[in-house]
């Protein structure tokens, strides 16, 4: 009886075995049927570019104005991801009364109201509803920004001191194709958050968040 069992659970754990050897097989099969289409544009590549204006809300407000590119493929009629580089001119509020009081060092040639950033990322894009007509888009850009200027940013009541930041930036908006027939090429019209995290020193050092609501519009091929 146990010599039975034994060889019953042999039997099953073999053919387990040599199940699992044959999916494991036939996915490593597949993996360059997947890989060889995107190097050869058999996923529909696309490239967007897009203008942008965001004006900051909150305490440590900071208005954006940026040109962005973003390179990738469409793996279906809804989905897009890519790979994208912007560049943006930041402008930021200080305050009126703004003194530079608890800044280290020589506060007014070390800060200034304005620079450049630039936002490096990847991206997620969501159509709904038919591609060859006026349809809407969901859109999230996640990566990484730098400042570029040699001087830190003056808002507020105090300073962003750190060169890299943290940058998210959902949009939703209107999808319009420039020819139905074709769907290749559109316009896009959207609205837009933007949260960036920040090195902010006033009368102590602390992280805060810079948000900003804004415009978009932007052009795919």
């Amino acid at each position: 009886m146990h010599t039975r069992l034994l060889t019953l659970l042999a039997a099953l754990a073999l053919t387990g075995g040599a199940t699992a050897s044959a999916q494991y097989y036939e996915i490593a099969n597949q993996i360059p049927n997947l890989i060889t289409p995107a190097l050869q544009g058999g996923f529909n590549y696309k490239g967007f570019i897009e203008a942008e204006y965001l004006h900051g809300v909150g305490d440590n407000s900071c208005d954006f104005f940026g040109i962005s590119t973003v390179q990738g493929f469409r793996y279906s009629s809804w989905f897009f991801m890519g790979a994208g580089l912007g560049v943006q001119y930041v402008h930021t509020s200080p305050a009126e009364d703004w003194q530079p009081t608890y800044y280290p060092g020589n506060a007014i040639n070390r800060s200034s109201r304005s620079g450049c950033m630039v936002p490096v990322f990847t991206d997620f894009r969501f159509n709904i509803g038919s591609p060859k007509g006026i349809s809407f888009f969901a859109d999230v850009r996640l990566g990484a920004s730098f400042l570029v200027t040699n001087s830190d940013l003056r808002i507020n009541e105090g300073y962003i001191t750190n060169n890299e930041y943290f940058y998210l930036r959902p949009s939703i908006g209107i999808h319009i194709p420039v020819n139905p027939e074709k769907n290749t090429s559109a316009f896009n019209i959207g609205i837009s958050y933007q949260l960036l995290t920040a090195n902010y020193w006033d009368s102590w050092q602390r992280n805060t968040t810079l948000n900003a609501l804004g415009v978009n519009a932007s052009y795919e091929w």
